[in-house]
């Protein structure tokens, strides 16, 4: 098979010279971490309300969120591009913004309905076959002229993840992503450089990014609205008596609602899905109560 826009995607982001060797996450995109402290102190509670004292935050960047969490008193370990993960994973694993980043196929069906695997240049070449034509025939069908990213090289890492979970441990993928009956008819692959959308040339200069098929990982899907709602985020607003009796608190809890907002902001960070997965019944039972508003 010829070089497909997978294979130069993974070049573009993680070989010798690629994106990502090169720049740091938050000079192109802001995450939910960036957004605010807010987030990670959400983790936190998460972890406190099932009973656990440590957390694996896969495709750390920066170590933003990792340093949230320290200062709520709990041990973090970071894992980024060239780190192996540990064989067994222990308390609370968090994958934020990573699957979306794992390169997968890129497919488009012809003018006979048939899937085509799409060259680095996007124009299609072969025909799709074997696995990630069944992945498409359950997942994501199409019709001739649609796109779409198959999503099966992000369900065998996130597969991977959870074949190393220990006992009494959760793991959390926070993404952007749909499901089977929302699919976007071309797809979402797209780049960004600079803060600024951009067209996805895999030649190293941009990131590159589609949105998960979040249904087809396995495990039980909340909204990050709703999963941080049932953490405590709250964009309420601060009393406006508090403005005459406590000025500096009344700005600081205004300040705390409008980092609230955009986390739980429907049609932005607050539409992430967040896609987990526990060990045994108690802990599943332990997860469900504490994402549930």
């Amino acid at each position: 098979m010829t070089e497909t826009f997978r294979d130069a995607w993974q070049q573009a982001l993680y070989g010798p010279g690629g994106f990502y060797r090169r720049e740091r996450p938050s000079a192109h995109f802001r995450t939910s971490v960036h957004a605010s402290a807010l987030f990670g102190q959400a983790i936190a509670r998460l972890a406190g309300q099932l009973g656990l004292d440590a957390v694996v935050d896969i495709a750390a960047g920066s170590g933003e969120l990792g340093k949230v969490l320290r200062a709520e008193g709990l041990t973090v370990v970071d894992i980024e591009l060239d780190d192996q993960l540990p064989e067994r994973l222990t308390g609370l694993v968090i994958a934020n913004e990573w699957l979306d980043n794992v390169p997968c196929e890129v497919v488009e069906w012809d003018e006979d309905g048939v899937p085509r695997y799409l060259a680095a240049d996007l124009t299609p070449g072969d025909v799709v076959d074997g696995n990630d034509l069944d992945w498409l025939r359950e997942w994501w069908p199409g019709d001739p002229g649609d796109r779409a990213e198959v999503g099966r090289a992000r369900d065998e890492a996130w597969q991977d993840v959870m074949r190393r979970l220990a006992d009494g441990a959760v793991a959390i993928a926070i993404d952007y992503g749909h499901l089977k009956s929302t699919r976007p008819p071309y797809g979402t692959l797209t780049g960004f450089r600079s803060g600024r959308e951009c067209s996805p040339d895999p030649d190293g200069s941009c990131d590159i990014t589609a949105h998960v098929a979040l249904d087809s990982l396995g495990g039980t899907i909340v909204s990050q609205r709703d999963a941080l709602r049932a953490l405590g985020v709250s964009g309420s607003r601060p009393s406006l008596e508090l403005a005459q009796t406590e000025p500096l608190r009344y700005l600081s809890e205004l300040s705390s609602a409008g980092e609230a907002a955009e986390l739980l902001d429907p049609s932005g960070l607050g539409g992430f899905g967040w896609v987990w997965t526990a060990t045994d019944a108690a802990t599943v039972r332990r997860a469900s109560r504490a994402l549930s508003a």
